[in-house]
């Protein structure tokens, strides 16, 4: 195996498909890349029994062949290479990497130990990739971080027509969002209409794949279908193609919670909020919420206990009620303000202790996101 290739193409290729190397595994293979040459194109391949990435670029081989080798200790090499040209060879056990007149040795890891990655599933149908990124974001941030609780670290997928929703939650908070999306296949219909396509998928790994692919036209979203269907997702824009492993289970439904009946409505700016939010929560001790206080034409924020104290009087609207009065934890608030585009933010409020929904005051209702009031007020 021997080949050339230009600096910059190289990094790119070794730091995306690093992306899928575990932090800690008792299995040393996987924390190697596999690297392969055929026919002037190298693909470099990671996987961790979660996830799965590959991206390809053109080289100059003079021999085909696979290798694999430790991913983060290529990367840091790959990082500090001069500008211009690398060639790469295997010699035996080692992989050598010179450009420049610096040359760096690596061993190899045994090949027949590697795991075999899973075959991407049949294309499904294609998104926006900006507009991707951004909706598992807004989303993202809802979902769990107790890996005990693997369905509440989950983002749920669900596919019908030409909409895709997306949503996570992790009891506290519930975050929903709605993108357009293009089929690529007509999917059997049944007395309701055109099935809906259900899949849970880590969070923390989705983030990272939609992350990673934005800067591409189009996402090409690839699942198996059919009767008691259950394999991974994939995710394929340009050189690079993600695979990811879907969780078991399923988000509980948020139609019930997101029906705000007899709700009072308040419409602020979003960013002033978000500041002052910021700017009072700095005296708060753990844990201690930030209180709302909303009334005709303002809402008054307060933080802090004792003397130690911070107040702000914002702009605000306020139908449905007098006054309402509500408080969250400051960093749940703070997270659900930073997943919102939109200058001016609408929240429907049922008060302390209860659900708040938030969304944009303008426009249609294509991002939501729900919190609980706490009952304690400062």
């Amino acid at each position: 195996m021997e080949f050339r290739v230009d600096r910059g193409d190289l990094v790119e290729a070794v730091a995306w498909a690093a992306r899928a190397l575990p932090a800690r595994t008792p299995v040393p293979v996987l924390g190697g890349l596999l690297l392969e040459v055929s026919a002037g194109r190298l693909s470099v391949s990671g996987f961790d029994f979660e996830t799965a990435a590959r991206i390809e670029t053109d080289v100059e081989g003079t021999a085909d062949g696979r290798v694999l080798v430790l991913g983060r200790r290529l990367l840091d090499i790959c990082k500090v290479l001069p500008d211009g040209p690398v060639s790469c060879a295997l010699d035996g056990s080692r992989f050598t990497v010179e450009a420049g007149g610096t040359s760096f040795g690596l061993s190899t890891l045994p090949r027949e130990e590697y795991p075999t990655p899973p075959a991407p599933p049949e294309a499904y149908g294609t998104v926006d990739a900006a507009a991707f990124a951004t909706a598992v974001a807004q989303v993202a941030v809802a979902a769990g971080r107790d890996d005990t609780l693997p369905v509440l670290t989950g983002v749920q997928f669900r596919l019908e027509g030409d909409e895709m929703t997306l949503s996570a939650s992790d009891r506290y908070r519930f975050a929903v969002r709605r993108l357009e999306w293009k089929p690529e296949t007509t999917t059997q219909t049944g007395a309701d209409g055109e099935a809906a396509v259900e899949a849970l998928l880590p969070a923390r790994r989705l983030l990272d794949v939609a992350r990673s692919l934005a800067r591409c036209a189009s996402v090409r979203i690839g699942l198996e279908r059919g009767p008691g269907a259950g394999g991974p997702l994939g995710f394929e824009g340009g050189r690079m193609r993600s695979v990811v492993r879907r969780l078991d289970g399923r988000l509980p439904g948020y139609g019930r919670l997101f029906d705000m009946a007899g709700a009072s409505v308040a419409e602020v700016e979003r960013e002033a909020l978000t500041e002052a939010v910021r700017r009072v929560a700095v005296v708060a001790e753990a844990n201690s919420p930030v209180r709302l206080d909303f009334s005709a034409g303002s809402v008054l924020l307060r933080a802090g206990f004792g003397d130690d104290v911070a107040t702000q009087r914002l702009p605000a609207v306020l139908s449905g009620a007098e006054e309402v009065t509500v408080a969250f934890n400051p960093a749940y608030l703070l997270d659900a303000l930073a997943s919102f585009e939109a200058p001016g933010l609408r929240l429907e409020l049922l008060g302390t202790g209860q659900r708040a929904l938030l969304g944009a005051a303008a426009g249609p209702e294509a991002h939501r996101h729900l919190l609980m009031s706490v009952k304690q007020l400062v």
